[in-house]
């Protein structure tokens, strides 16, 4: 009896694990529906997208936006461990000041290691005012295990665009999202970052396969058992 009780509270727990994973898989797959959409249309301002989404910052992401200002590249700030055809490198992160006194910093894409100077003089931005297409990021959060970048202080390099510690060391007020730049992936620095993708499902479905996996086995291997007891007891 308590075999059985214990049998079908773990039957239960395997079924439950198994539909939870597939709805995060529906959830995922819906996830890059909605995001792939927002990059194949047609790029917006970043001052009307920015205000319309107001505090729900992640309604952004990946959405496609142009900006028009001028480069600051003395106020350059580049991005440790990116990596380009195999080899290790920075993004250079340069804030595009607008005409209302404010500025969305931009990711002008990989350089090598040795170009670690700001501004990376090598590859300057264009000068004057320009316009620039891209998809717009929110700030990036530091996982739980990730480097620590300095509190105070100029910081040349960091560990990952943190929005708020930028914010710190330039005298105008930044956008809360950042802009990925476009462009074509040539010989010239810097190598523009490439599109994102919106196929990654996750691991959610093996983790479903799975736990009905574990079911199935659980409930052959008891009723297994108790076939083999049957036949002892007869």
């Amino acid at each position: 009896m308590i075999a059985n009780v214990v049998v079908l509270v773990l039957s239960v727990v395997f079924v439950s694990l198994g539909m939870w994973q597939l709805r995060r898989l529906e959830e995922r797959r819906l996830a890059n529906t909605v995001e792939r959409s927002r990059f194949e249309a047609e790029p917006v301002d970043v001052g009307l997208l920015v205000p319309a989404a107001g505090a729900d910052l992640d309604s952004l992401n990946h959405h496609r936006a142009v900006a028009s200002g001028t480069f600051v590249p003395e106020s350059e700030v580049l991005i440790r461990s990116q990596v380009y055809l195999d080899v290790a490198g920075f993004h250079v992160i340069t804030p595009l000041l607008t005409e209302d006194g404010s500025a969305i910093l931009v990711n002008r894409g990989w350089v090598p290691l040795e170009m670690d100077g700001v501004p990376v003089d090598a590859a300057p931005p264009p000068t004057g005012t320009v316009t620039v297409e891209g998809w717009l990021s929110p700030t990036q959060e530091r996982q739980s295990l990730g480097p620590v970048d300095p509190e105070g202080g100029r910081l040349a390099a960091m560990n990952r665009v943190d929005i708020e510690r930028i914010q710190e060391q330039v005298p105008f007020e930044l956008s809360p999202v950042y802009l990925v730049a476009m462009g074509e992936r040539g010989g010239e620095l810097p190598v523009p970052v490439a599109p994102p993708t919106f196929e990654d499902e996750g691991p959610h479905l093996a983790y479903a396969i799975q736990w009905f996996a574990f079911l199935v086995i659980g409930l052959v291997g008891y009723f297994s058992l108790i076939r083999r007891s049957l036949r002892v007891s007869s």
